[in-house]
């Protein structure tokens, strides 16, 4: 569990290696490569690649400059079905070589931001508000997100890492934010989530006689809380009702309800 003073770097230095990662994946595509369309409707590798740029550089105000910060949570509220496909919208419009050079500049500014920031500081958000920590693993989980995304499109696999611990830990810590924003009543007990991680270690949360139990490998439920794939076409195991819901319901991150992704062979 990430706490407000947690020491910032281990995860800084896995964003790092995550975004660089994208990185490499992005840095020679041709221009007509860029356009091409990824999973999430309307969105092309550029929009992908934008949306990661716009949410590092509104990230940097919320460390930097707070009043900057709460203009900008006043235009999501203003147009809240909008405010993120418009910025996507505005990046990709750029040229490749443009929104390459705009999020590399971002990630870094955003990294440094969060090594300087004074220890138990905790930074606005259009969440609840979160530690250095929590808002570098935030920028992970988003960038191993999209960054399937562009995978996806390109045909590439990812292999995945350790890393994903990260995520996990946030899946788990945003239990209760997926019911509340849902309009579900939050479970009373803990649940006990066992998982297998890309190096065949067990990761475990919660105690370990809870009734209710998640069970299967990180990497899907990765997949699961930041809704990369329906929870029909993951191998996770779900004990006791109210574990059984959250596997229709998980997301790690903020705002209104995810409308996830259809499973594998559904016609939209």
């Amino acid at each position: 569990m990430l706490h407000p003073m947690a020491d910032p770097t281990p995860v800084l230095d896995d964003l790092r290696a995550e975004s660089d990662e994208l990185d490499r994946l992005v840095a020679g595509l041709s221009p007509e490569r860029w356009t091409l369309p990824t999973p999430a409707p309307g969105w092309t590798v550029a929009h992908q690649i934008a949306h990661l740029a716009w949410t590092d550089r509104s990230s940097v105000l919320a460390v930097t400059d707070q009043g900057a910060f709460a203009r900008e949570v006043e235009k999501a509220l203003a147009a809240p079905g909008d405010f993120v496909d418009n910025g996507a919208r505005e990046g990709a419009a750029k040229p490749p070589g443009q929104l390459l050079a705009d999020w590399r500049a971002g990630r870094e500014a955003l990294a440094d931001a969060l090594r300087k920031a004074p220890s138990g500081a905790r930074f606005p958000w259009y969440g609840p508000p979160m530690s250095a920590a929590s808002m570098a693993t935030a920028r992970l989980m988003e960038t191993w997100a999209h960054g399937r995304d562009v995978a996806d499109a390109l045909g590439e696999e990812p292999v995945p890492t350790d890393r994903l611990r990260h995520i996990v830990r946030l899946g788990v810590r945003t239990r209760d934010f997926a019911f509340g924003v849902h309009g579900m009543p939050t479970p009373f007990a803990e649940f006990r989530v066992e998982l297998r991680g890309p190096s065949g270690d067990t990761w475990t949360y919660g105690p370990e006689d809870a009734t209710d139990r998640v069970t299967g490998t990180a990497l899907d439920f990765c997949l699961l809380v930041t809704q990369r794939a329906h929870p029909t076409d993951l191998a996770l195991r779900a004990e006791g009702p109210d574990a059984d819901r959250w596997l229709d319901i998980a997301q790690a991150f903020a705002g209104p309800p995810g409308g996830g992704r259809a499973p594998k062979g559904a016609v939209r």
